[in-house]
């Protein structure tokens, strides 16, 4: 018997287990990557489901969150706000935040390069205006119906240094889902955002499975693995600008915004950095919310319980640079660092 076939025999059991899971990438796993299973309908079918889940679990969050932000999140799948803090708090709170050094990590895709500094405990002991922030009913709210689980998300102080090297260009510049379920990233901007220094950009309503997302998602399931770019075959499927219009979308909405600016977005919605046309510098707080998309309930997650959340990065970095050698380490250790620094 070849070594392949035994190899497929042993990893058979994995890959129909995780077929329950958020597991995403159409190269890795056979059965998710099988085109005679995405014909009869595989991919699509977890699509579905997952979205259902997610509209079910909302339905019981929408208390959190005004009507105002709910229509505009159901609608465009965003949210979008202006002068969150009041100006005197946020003043107070950007000058801390930019003045604390802490533990960072970088990463280098294309010519940008993306710090980011762990909201851990030490971080909140020194920042408590933070604290207060992500404990607003508001932003608690927010994150929470977007993500559609009442769960911590991981908190970062990021920093994208945008044209920063004569290299390949940026993956992230390209408009794509993050995964098939839907999923929650945050933006609170803590400097003005240029619209010539890489915004963030979102396509309206993308968040939604449409009759042409749905056919959309299926034509490209059947192309993955090897028909696809790289992230597309890993489950991060990417469109062209010109594709939008066919599935009844609008072209992408740049938000080039005023420090001070809130934006929760559903990252199953076509979304990317938009390129940049000089050297720039964009400074947030950046929150991130994923689980596994076919859990029914919203909340019961052990690891978002104060006290042992604000633990996960460290954890998850520290996890990583040990087991490198069998799945990578895109993450660098960038020594202490504070968000500003070059």
């Amino acid at each position: 018997m070849r070594l392949k076939t035994i190899q497929t025999i042993l990893k058979s059991p994995l890959w129909v287990l995780q077929l329950g899971t958020g597991a995403k990438s159409f190269k890795d796993n056979r059965l998710i990557g099988s085109k005679r299973l995405n014909q009869m309908g595989l991919h699509t079918a977890r699509v579905r489901f997952a979205h259902w889940l997610a509209w079910k679990r909302r339905a019981r969050l929408a208390r959190m969150v005004s009507a105002q932000d709910r229509v505009q999140f159901d609608e465009q799948g965003f949210v979008a706000i202006e002068n969150f803090l009041p100006a005197d708090e946020f003043a107070l709170l950007r000058e801390r935040i930019l003045k604390q050094e802490a533990p960072a990590r970088e990463m280098l895709q294309g010519d940008t390069i993306t710090r980011r500094i762990a909201v851990d405990n030490s971080f909140l002991a020194s920042v408590p205006a933070l604290r207060t922030l992500i404990d607003s009913p508001r932003w608690r709210g927010l994150v929470r119906y977007v993500s559609s689980f009442d769960v911590e998300p991981l908190y970062y102080i990021q920093t994208i240094l945008s044209g920063t090297a004569k290299a390949r260009p940026d993956p992230q510049t390209a408009l794509h889902a993050d995964t098939f379920h839907p999923t929650m990233k945050a933006w609170f901007f803590l400097n003005d955002v240029a619209d010539d220094e890489g915004p963030l950009t979102y396509v309206p309503g993308s968040h939604r499975m449409t009759l042409q997302r749905i056919a959309w998602e299926k034509a490209m399931s059947l192309r993955a693995p090897e028909g696809v770019d790289r992230l597309s075959a890993r489950g991060s499927f990417r469109i062209e600008n010109k594709e939008l219009a066919a599935l009844g979308l609008p072209p992408a909405q740049r938000f080039a915004v005023p420090a001070n600016t809130l934006v929760v977005v559903d990252t199953n919605g076509f979304h990317a950095r938009a390129q940049s046309a000089k050297q720039g510098k964009r400074i947030e707080i950046w929150a991130y919310s994923r689980r596994s998309p076919f859990v029914p309930w919203t909340g019961l997650d052990l690891l978002s319980i104060r006290g042992l959340a604000e633990h996960r990065v460290p954890l998850l970095w520290a996890i990583r640079d040990r087991l490198k050698r069998w799945i990578g380490q895109p993450w660098q250790d960038a020594g202490r660092k504070n968000a500003l620094g070059d």
